[in-house]
């Protein structure tokens, strides 16, 4: 007999666009039983992400939040990654054990731009928070097969125009995905400076001119250390970075 819990989530996923392959899997539960779980007892399917898909739809009834939209866009770009060769897509974030924090926002900002149910799979070392829903292609046109690093990433004009309103979310998004916050030690005759410095790192050169932009559009002061790797140490400039992004949690 499995908990209630279990066979209620599958539904919902069933219910919000899932195959009930892909429910199994989910949940960890036999493909026949799940079947007889969404089949037999058989309830209407949602209407799904259509109604709430600005890109489809100007009368929606729930509104996509643009600043989580922003953030969730700097996830994306970072570790998300989109699955469309599935009968519904999916969009996956890993997110490392160690930010549970980060976990809640990422399912948070699923929520609030498209998605009607979240699921967390465990790996060893993350979690990887996904949401099937066929809209969400619509929303995120940078994906695409192969890796982010190996083809163009370029952000239409409606995605250009949400970041500019909410350039913080989106930097935020980014820098919890490939970027971090740290305690910077160096030595200057023999005496030892602590200060506080932020880095991100990505092999794709267009999403590195996103942040880039980003943080101009901020008025923050930035410089590239390395080809892939970008840096933000001067007070004044990490002072700023924080009241829009901060340490993970």
């Amino acid at each position: 007999m499995h908990p209630p819990e279990i066979r209620a989530r599958a539904r919902r996923l069933y219910l919000s666009g899932a195959t009930v392959a892909e429910a199994a899997r989910a949940v960890g539960v036999s493909y026949p039983t799940v079947r007889q779980w969404c089949k037999v007892r058989p309830e209407p399917k949602q209407r799904g992400t259509e109604s709430r898909c600005i890109r489809c739809r100007s009368d929606v009834d729930n509104p996509t939040d643009l600043a989580q939209y922003a953030y969730l866009l700097g996830l994306y770009l970072g570790d998300g990654h989109l699955v469309t060769t599935a009968r519904v897509p999916v969009l996956r974030v890993s997110c490392a054990d160690a930010w549970p924090g980060l976990i809640a926002a990422c399912e948070q900002a699923m929520r609030n731009v498209l998605a009607g149910a979240v699921q967390r799979v465990r790996h060893q070392g993350c979690v990887v928070v996904q949401s099937y829903g066929k809209h969400w292609p619509c929303l995120l046109p940078q994906h695409g097969p192969g890796k982010k690093h190996e083809r163009r990433i370029v952000l239409a004009d409606w995605q250009r125009t949400i970041v500019k309103a909410h350039p913080g979310d989106f930097l935020r998004g980014l820098f919890h995905s490939d970027g971090c916050r740290f305690a910077n030690r160096v030595v200057v005759r023999g005496k030892e400076y602590v200060y506080p410095r932020y880095m991100f790192t990505n092999e794709s050169a267009d999403i590195m001119g996103l942040c880039q932009w980003g943080l101009d559009l901020l008025g923050i002061a930035w410089r590239m250390n390395r080809r892939n790797s970008l840096s933000v140490a001067r007070r004044d400039a990490v002072a700023a970075l924080d009241r829009h992004v901060g340490p993970k949690t």
